[in-house]
């Protein structure tokens, strides 16, 4: 491998600050597993991003529940938390979790503990804002009947450092109102995410209780160990797997993976409109946005400054 080979990608614009503090670190011979926890707690710090860490959306009982993962892609080793609470960095526990050969994931208050005892950080990570957020739905529901699951976007990310080694990691407060003990995709190794730095990786982001259906991230990383470039491998996993879910399931919720090959090379599928961030030894720190195109295949555009400027707004917008 040519040792200036590097790149990371991850789901969402929020991703992007995360993105570019990963590339200057894979630069600077930082490893694969650096790289990606210290992206993920870029997002898992901000509070205007409402379905990561801190400000994340709670569950219907108001609690913030966040599901993590993380995994090493030379040694395969993983781990994962789910409805943990009050832990400022819920990557940073399921990494520690990945050096355990037992009890590597962990769920609600023995993930909980599992912090405490091991000195993480330790926060009330429901803001005043996402409080807002909560009490609005509540009472759109109560008047009006309104679907409550609104909100589930996972920050997942692939990292590659310039040695050949890989890492993926994900983190989420999942559904927005949803039961209390609910796991979606994220923490759920070859659905949320999957890395072998033998071949690449993959992450997922949208309904989780769909994308599961499809362990989807194991098979775009089993098609690119087929000879599969990381684009097509996307394509031919997502695409038909939604088809049929639809034809068998009766629907299908929202899609959006991504994947890194050893070489640098990423791909992306989706079926709504999804951003994401990628920067690699050969492409500069960049947002784009990807569409569902004709024929199974997957539009990809830059961002405009007008569409950043609207999320901006939006994200910070007052809870009326």
């Amino acid at each position: 491998m040519n040792k200036t080979t590097w790149g990371a990608i991850a789901t969402w614009r929020m991703a992007h600050d995360g993105v570019k503090q990963a590339s200057q670190m894979l630069q600077a011979n930082s490893s694969a597993g650096d790289a990606v926890e210290a992206l993920i707690k870029t997002v898992e710090a901000y509070p205007y991003y409402k379905s990561v860490g801190y400000g994340g959306l709670p569950n219907e009982n108001g609690v913030v529940e966040m599901d993590a993962a993380f995994m090493n892609g030379d040694t395969l080793a993983q781990g994962a938390v789910a409805g943990i609470h009050n832990v400022f960095h819920a990557v940073s526990v399921a990494r520690a979790l990945s050096h355990e050969h037992y009890n590597s994931f962990l769920v609600g208050e023995g993930a909980t503990q599992y912090a405490q005892l091991n000195g993480f950080e330790m926060r009330n990570m429901l803001t005043d804002r996402a409080k807002q957020r909560w009490e609005k739905r509540r009472q759109e529901i109560a008047d009006t009947k309104v679907k409550p699951y609104d909100g589930h976007d996972t920050v997942g990310a692939i990292t590659l450092a310039p040695s050949g080694s890989m890492a993926a990691a994900t983190s989420t407060s999942g559904l927005f109102m949803k039961r209390p003990g609910r796991v979606g995709d994220s923490p759920l190794s070859g659905s949320g995410f999957y890395v072998d730095s033998d071949v690449g990786g993959a992450a997922a982001t949208g309904l989780g209780e769909d994308i599961m259906k499809g362990c989807l991230s194991y098979d775009i990383v089993r098609r690119m160990g087929e000879g599969r470039t990381p684009q097509q491998a996307c394509d031919e996993a997502v695409y038909p797997f939604i088809e049929k879910l639809k034809r068998r399931y009766g629907k299908a919720g929202e899609f959006s993976l991504i994947a890194l090959d050893r070489q640098g090379n990423w791909g992306v599928a989706t079926n709504v409109e999804f951003t994401f961030s990628v920067a690699t030894a050969s492409q500069e720190p960049a947002i784009l946005i990807a569409h569902p195109g004709p024929n199974q295949t997957t539009n990809i555009a830059p961002i405009t400054q007008a569409w950043l400027d609207a999320y901006e707004k939006r994200i910070k917008a007052p809870i009326e």
